[in-house]
């Protein structure tokens, strides 16, 4: 019965027959007990009432003051002067806690030789164990912080197992973590076997010429850890310096070798490679693994032929890598054997694993992560080399856990990477090349770094009267949130220019949408319309940079000057219309601030570069964007995706556009006939008088019924394409309607939208303008 400790006291107050008791204490940062425990009562001799508030060093003149919290475990051995019990040996171990609240020191102690017992010397056998496993178990949740029974409980057994603690805390998450470590073997033995040479010898048996050998143990075993630690602490380091799966990888697999392993070889599962979602269910022995990554200190080439990187295979049930991927637990094998060998040599078709694995040490661990097992690493020793143990078991499982965790950060990213990419894709249009009066040319480059999925996206919408609405806009942000409001805005843009809004109007509304959908959505667009037989373009602008226009007459570039506006999503701000005149051949080129704007420069300089290779000549337009992609792209520190519209402005010949005004009367139908038929005569285009005059007929016809006082107008406009459109000032827009064999009207729009390729209604200034196109036969 331990000094001071009646018979009559509880349980668990009691020391069971050999074992060691154990004192916790928690130590503030001015050095003032904050926490003392039964055993620290014990060991130390001053009950809790009269110990919390104290000086630390003042109870347990073990190491010094505490005021000094250190950084980094401490542990020690001393000898001290306890009231009742004089002078006794005690082992102590102090560790800063990170948590909330401010900084504190968790002290634990044991005496070294309590009674004589032989278990006191500071070698003492490792799986001794403590007494108030229970109580430590339930008083550790109060101690440290955010702790739940299942970790108090594993840090007990820690204790209880190894004889010492080893606490490592997450500062993220602010949960203690105690690592499986077992006891250094290596350092145990050399331990023993130096105090069996002594006692062989005569000497006395912990003792040798330098001093006390039988702190030895301990401190070596402190080493061990401390140089595992070590270990992985560089590796966190080195691992996880990207969110790019494939460079994640080849930093996992490199980090084991040759400080830990001679040879490393990561296998994903097929979906984790590809970047989809997670995992369906546990592997099994249909599941097909890639080996996509081989690290080794061999000579070169030895495993190319043999572990190809890129090989698919399964493993089958009696294999240590099924165990491994099934159990989700490491798989050591301390050498393997020729049956062994044998067994997993047979795996492999058409070659001999066994020179390259036969003697050597096996450790095989999984990459988990939210306990499903993402892949797994198969680490090597080679037979010179110490095989591995318990602990490197457990290094082992620490490495590949940090490793699973940034292997999924990575898997996500390039998962939500692939969703981006597939809706940006699929949002981005396939501008048709030629419109009206206009021919395009587009480029869009993903950006070259982290986020690289953006919102950049560009358009063309064909308009009534032959125009083109050009468009361009960047939604600030990357990934998948952008690319998702990308779809939306450029949705609703193609929704209201269909309507014919004017620019100001049009990027008014959008502003207005994007408050709606909410305060984050914020996006920069420049909105054109360029009306051909004009020869003008129309232009509004939210906050993006300025296009250049390059004349044709002369071959120079300027930037349009333009008020630059607010970005849409700003809210309450005017958007201003600016009108430049321009002539055929003109072209325009519009892009993102991705292009033209690199880290430390100004990006009047890219501005600057943009102007000059837009006036490079070039044989066609596709040349021309790949000029200033490749003028500008070159560029170092470009991380933004990148979009770019070219559009050459090559407008209508008056002498391709006839037009006439014609009175509110029925009579008006049978005479728009005849001009279309004799103004087709005139182009030389009687093929497509028969139907072109028809469907004029009809429209005119309909225009006429329902035109109020003003006058109707019929124009017709030839480009690749007949265009014909018929404007009154009824804001009405005509609908296809289901007749009877009793209705004498509403056929009319049904045989225009039979005949014609294509058809269609808006609003103009005045009214509305109903319009139809036509293919033509080239004569």
């Amino acid at each position: 019965m331990e000094p001071g400790t009646p018979e009559s006291a509880p349980a668990w107050r009691r020391p069971a027959p050999g074992r060691i008791p154990l004192a916790v204490a928690v130590v503030d940062g001015t050095g003032l007990v904050t926490h003392w425990s039964s055993g620290a009562s014990r060991l130390f001799g001053h009950g809790k009432e009269a110990a919390l508030g104290r000086p630390a060093g003042d109870l347990m003149p073990i190491c010094g003051a505490f005021s000094g919290l250190p950084g980094h475990p401490s542990a020690g051995r001393a000898r001290c002067d306890v009231p009742k019990r004089g002078r006794i040996d005690v082992l102590w171990w102090a560790y800063p806690l990170v948590g909330c609240g401010p900084a504190r020191l968790l002290v634990l102690a044991a005496e070294g030789d309590p009674g004589g017992r032989e278990a006191a010397a500071p070698g003492f056998a490792p799986h001794t164990a403590f007494p108030d496993a229970e109580e430590l178990a339930r008083r550790l949740p109060d101690i440290l912080p955010a702790m739940g029974p299942a970790t108090s409980g594993r840090i007990v057994s820690q204790i209880l197992e190894l004889g010492y603690p080893v606490l490592e805390f997450n500062r993220l998450r602010q949960v203690p973590v105690t690592p499986d470590w077992g006891v250094p073997r290596r350092a145990e033995r050399r331990y023993r076997h130096a105090r069996a040479a002594r006692a062989a010898t005569g000497g006395e048996p912990g003792r040798d010429t330098a001093g006390d050998s039988a702190s030895s143990l301990p401190d070596l075993e402190h080493a061990a850890v401390r140089e595992r630690l070590e270990f992985l602490n560089e590796v966190s380091g080195s691992i996880g310096t990207s969110l790019d799966l494939e460079r994640t990888i080849r930093e996992v697999t490199s980090a084991a070798v040759p400080r830990f392993a001679d040879f490393a070889g990561t296998h994903l599962r097929a979906a984790v490679l590809a970047g989809e979602g997670f995992p369906d269910g546990p592997p099994d022995v249909t599941t097909v693994w890639h080996r996509v990554w081989v690290e080794h200190n061999d000579e070169p080439g030895r495993w190319d032929d043999t572990v190809p990187v890129g090989e698919a295979i399964a493993f089958p049930e009696h294999t240590p890598f099924f165990r491994c991927m099934v159990t989700g637990e490491p798989v050591l094998i301390p050498r393997i054997g020729e049956e062994l060998g044998d067994r997993i040599s047979a795996q492999f078709e058409k070659r001999d694993l066994r020179p390259l694995i036969n003697e050597r040490s096996l450790l095989v661990v999984p990459l988990k992560a939210r306990n499903v097992v993402l892949g797994f690493m198969v680490l090597l020793r080679r037979a010179d080399r110490a095989p591995f143990d318990d602990m490197d078991r457990t290094t082992g499982a620490e490495l590949a856990a940090r490793a699973g965790l940034v292997l999924d950060n990575a898997r996500m990213y390039t998962h939500q990477e692939n969703v981006a990419d597939t809706l940006q894709d699929s949002m981005l249009p396939q501008l048709t090349p030629r419109m009206p009066g206009c021919d395009t040319a587009t480029r869009y480059l993903p950006g070259t770094r982290l986020g690289r999925v953006g919102g950049d996206w560009f358009d063309s919408v064909k308009l009534p009267g032959s125009r083109t609405a050009l468009v361009v806009g960047d939604v600030m942000g990357h990934g998948l949130h952008s690319a998702a409001m990308m779809g939306q805005l450029r949705t609703a843009v193609q929704t209201m220019a269909a309507l014919d809004l004017p620019p100001g109007q049009l990027l008014r509304r959008l502003d207005d949408l994007a408050q709606r959908l909410g305060e984050h959505y914020l996006a920069t667009c420049l909105y054109a319309v360029y009306d051909p037989i004009r020869s003008e373009l129309t232009i509004g602008n939210a906050g993006h940079i300025p296009p250049v226009l390059v004349r044709a007459e002369d071959g120079r570039s300027r930037l349009l000057e333009l008020p630059t506006g607010a970005p849409i999503g700003v809210g309450g701000v005017p958007f201003e219309t600016v009108t430049v005149e321009v002539a055929p051949g003109d072209r325009l080129v519009l892009c993102t601030d991705g292009l033209v704007e690199v880290r430390g420069q100004d990006i009047g300089a890219g501005l600057a570069a943009l102007c000059e290779s837009a006036a490079h000549p070039a044989a066609s337009m596709d040349d021309a964007c790949d000029t200033i992609i490749r003028a500008l792209n070159t560029r170092g520190g470009r991380d933004d995706d990148v979009a770019l519209l070219m559009a050459r402005l090559n407008g209508v010949p008056p002498a391709h556009v006839a037009e006439w005004e014609l009175a509110p009367e029925l009579h008006e139908a049978p005479r728009a006939r005849r001009l279309v038929r004799a103004q087709l005569a005139a182009w030389g285009l009687d093929e497509a008088a028969a139907t072109a005059e028809v469907l004029a007929g009809e429209v005119v016809g309909n225009a006429v019924r329902h035109a109020r006082t003003g006058r109707v107008g019929l124009r017709l406009v030839r480009t690749d394409v007949l265009l014909c459109e018929v404007t009154d000032d009824d804001h009405t827009l005509p609908a296809l309607l289901s007749t009877g064999e009793e209705d004498e009207y509403g056929r009319g729009l049904r045989v225009v939208s039979a005949l014609a390729r294509e058809w269609g209604a808006s609003h103009s200034g005045r009214g509305k303008t109903v319009w139809f196109e036509m293919p033509l036969v080239r004569p």
